[in-house]
């Protein structure tokens, strides 16, 4: 089964109840509400298979989720905390949520593949490895 997409996000996109209303009202600010990658999130967040925390499978990116990808073009191996963008630092791995692979992230499962370009249009292909820590499953509901 090939799991590889190019539009960055995954077929049927799953995110909690928590993470989409988070993520609804920051999308809502006046300085995102005419963002691209705002629109383009907010585009999938309207199409998601929305679940409540509890019942969120424990293999699925969510925010704050501590995700371990390999880039199977290169083998690289990536570490990245998955956050809101005034979280973000890319010295630690925190990824926003606004960043194009962040964007990609949310949602995917272990196991699946996305393809995106990194800047300088260098083509990545990220496989989800591992979720080392994913907040639903810990039981830390609010983070």
């Amino acid at each position: 089964m090939n799991n590889t997409r190019t539009s960055g996000l995954p077929p049927s996109l799953t995110v909690s109840s928590r993470d989409l209303s988070r993520l609804e009202a920051l999308l809502d600010s006046p300085v995102l509400r005419r963002h691209p990658a705002a629109l383009a999130l907010l585009e999938e967040l309207n199409r998601a298979d929305v679940r409540a925390p509890d019942d969120m499978p424990d293999n699925v990116v969510t925010m704050h989720s501590r995700v371990e990808c390999e880039d199977e073009l290169t083998g690289e191996h990536h570490r990245i905390t998955l956050v809101y963008p005034h979280e973000a630092n890319v010295e630690t791995g925190r990824v926003s949520v606004l960043a194009p692979v962040g964007s990609a992230l949310l949602g995917l499962s272990i196991g699946q593949t996305i393809d995106w370009h990194a800047p300088g249009n260098r083509p990545l292909r990220l496989r989800v490895t591992a979720i080392s820590y994913q907040p639903e499953a810990s039981g830390d509901l609010h983070r």
